[in-house]
């Protein structure tokens, strides 16, 4: 990809981060909050990669906020039942002061979905869903929210631009929690925003701007130098994940698993007819949250932690955390990384029957 670089010949083969705050008169910046020839690279990048215009901040929450401030008092937003936690706590939030109204629904059933149109402004999509992974019929819902004149978000984290770019089905905007899969490496938090619409570019980068969510130099850095990495990762975790999901339906400890790359998933034909891969988060569910507690604590190689999309392979019991009161209580989030897949498989079947016995 030879977006986000610099092509003048003798120039760096990659734009260095530029540590700066002031610049002299007369240039394009004036001003380390109002531009950065980093940020700029990184943009240029992953606006390409999704088929629009990218807009970085601060972190997925700050990309968040800006998508949501412009709504009117009173607004009425759509959210799926089952999304990223962040994304409903901010909305629970600004519900209980007044500021917008919220109608959750289950993303999956498209009749549901198109049922909320008449009375929404904001839809908010995530597909798939953090943690249950269900995956939404996009292209009806999408066409239908279009003709209602209703906005929508979809928070393309959990399949990058390398599975669906959901612009070119007529999404208004695109997000990212670039700390996950296209920083890749757990070590920055960034977000990023992406339309094809130039007025709401700009009105992004006006909130940016003014509201301060301004994403740090070395951050989209090291962002664009993991989103050059992103499809080697990517296909190697998604193989894991496939590997893995399939030998964790044989133990006889696990009651459930969810993962759109297995045939048995109800959400495997919508995502085979509208996905390139099936992504590298496995959810699974165990008896109880007992059972989840002492796997978690009889691993060695994967990690236990809340966050996703790094080289190290993670895993969370999402029920322990307030506000995922209808996630099962035995259900464990994987974040399949790049260790050896047979290393993940013989670390969790030994967590598995551990924490099966008596």
């Amino acid at each position: 990809m030879t977006a986000g670089r610099d092509h003048s010949p003798g120039a760096p083969l990659n734009i260095p981060p530029t540590f700066a705050s002031t610049y002299r008169d007369g240039g394009p910046v004036g001003y380390g909050r109002w531009g950065n020839p980093s940020w700029t690279a990184f943009e240029e990048a992953l606006g390409v990669l999704e088929g629009g215009h990218a807009v970085a901040f601060a972190s997925g929450q700050a990309a968040i906020a800006a998508l949501i401030e412009p709504l009117r008092v009173g607004a009425m937003v759509t959210v799926p039942a089952d999304a990223y936690l962040g994304t409903r706590g901010l909305l629970r939030d600004l519900e209980n002061r007044g500021r917008v109204r919220l109608q959750p629904v289950e993303v999956t059933d498209t009749s549901a979905v198109l049922a909320t149109l008449a009375s929404t402004e904001l839809l908010w999509l995530e597909s798939p869903t953090n943690p249950m992974l269900g995956v939404i019929e996009f292209r009806p819902i999408l066409a239908a929210a279009s003709k209602a004149g209703v906005t929508t978000v979809v928070d393309n984290t959990f399949a990058t631009p390398l599975l669906q770019q959901p612009l070119a089905w007529g999404a208004d905007a695109v997000l990212h929690s670039a700390t996950k899969y296209i920083g890749g490496h757990s070590d920055l938090l960034l977000g990023a925003v992406i339309t094809a619409d130039e007025d709401r570019r700009a009105s992004l980068l006006t909130h940016r701007t003014l509201h301060g969510a301004i994403p740090g130099v070395m951050e989209t850095y090291l962002a664009l130098r993991g989103l050059r990495t992103l499809p080697l990762r990517f296909a190697q975790q998604q193989r894991t994940a496939q590997e893995l999901a399939e030998r964790l339906t044989g133990h006889p400890a696990v009651t459930s698993v969810r993962y759109p790359g297995l045939s048995s998933d109800p959400n495997h034909d919508r995502a085979r007819a509208q996905m390139s891969g099936f992504g590298a988060i496995i959810s699974f569910e165990v008896a109880d949250a007992e059972i989840a507690d002492r796997l978690t604590g009889a691993l060695e190689l994967i990690v236990g932690g809340t966050s996703l999309g790094g080289v190290e392979t993670t895993i969370d019991r999402r029920r322990r955390w307030p506000g995922e009161e209808a996630v099962p209580a035995g259900l464990l989030r994987l974040s399949v990384g790049l260790e050896h897949p047979e290393d993940l498989w013989e670390d969790l079947q030994h967590a598995l029957d551990t924490a099966a016995r008596p």
